[in-house]
């Protein structure tokens, strides 16, 4: 079992849900993200998304589609990435997921995104556009390695789907909480609860819940019935807004009230 998957499995050893943080790398300088991933671990975050940024981010919403503009306008490439991810290593063993999308990894080419990745430290990796049924050469490129596949479920999911994302799943499965873009939202659908219900009994890999999650209720809700609790225009948003230091201490804030929601959880 990997870094990745063991350290999400953990919550149903000891019933505290996981806290995932999406960062998009480069948002404003490397610099910046290679401090931002060591402060949220230093924080309590469990495991950090990791952005590589691309110009035509379909599934994400306004903050997080500017801050990939704002990474790509600042020169940031897979490979650059790849090197951050080794850089953070250096000081870090918090596991870490590569978030992009097909185009950037097809360019850099399959096999050797997979073998860069993890030889610079990632655990795996999500490609948000990347259907299981068209992800052959992806998977086995992933699996030459051993960098663990997330993919992606929504509450319109149908039971194939649902065991398709499965069984091309190693790392943990993402449930959606929502049909639509990433963003900040102030109710969570109560769909995605149904869907976890519905995905967990097919597989025993960790189930985590993201898209519009941003308040410490929303993660106390989530941290019912998932694994993992995952955050990230709201985290985005708060470090593009005024100096380095200042997003830092706004970052520190909400971590500090999204894990205060993590504990009690209800299905073990």
């Amino acid at each position: 079992m990997g870094r990745l998957r063991a350290c999400l499995s953990g919550s149903r050893e000891d019933g505290r849900a996981r806290l995932v943080v999406f960062v998009m790398a480069g948002d404003p300088d490397l610099d910046t993200t290679h401090e931002l991933v060591l402060r949220l671990e230093e924080w309590g975050v469990d495991a950090v998304e990791l952005g590589i940024p691309f110009s035509d981010p379909i599934a994400d919403g306004p903050v997080i589609q500017k801050a990939a503009e704002r990474a790509l306008a600042a020169g940031v490439t897979v490979q650059r990435v790849l090197d951050l991810v080794e850089r953070i290593r250096q000081r870090s063993d918090i596991p870490i997921v590569l978030f992009t999308y097909v185009n950037p990894v097809m360019r850099f080419g399959l096999d050797r995104f997979a073998q860069l990745a993890k030889a610079r430290g990632a655990d795996g990796a999500l490609l948000l556009d990347l259907p299981p049924e068209e992800a052959d050469g992806y998977l086995q490129a992933c699996r030459n390695v051993g960098l663990e596949t997330v993919f992606l479920l929504a509450p319109t999911s149908t039971e194939d789907r649902i065991r398709r994302a499965v069984e091309a799943s190693s790392g943990f499965l993402y449930c959606v909480s929502r049909t639509g873009v990433t963003g900040e939202r102030e109710k969570l659908s109560s769909e995605v609860e149904n869907l976890v219900a519905r995905v967990r009994r097919v597989t025993d890999l960790p189930i985590a819940v993201g898209f519009g999650i941003s308040q410490g209720e929303h993660a106390r809700q989530v941290a019912r019935y998932a694994d993992a609790v995952v955050v990230g225009s709201a985290v985005v948003r708060r470090m593009a807004e005024g100096s380095r230091e200042e997003g830092l201490l706004r970052v520190r804030g909400l971590i500090e009230e999204l894990s205060s929601g993590l504990s009690g959880r209800g299905w073990r």
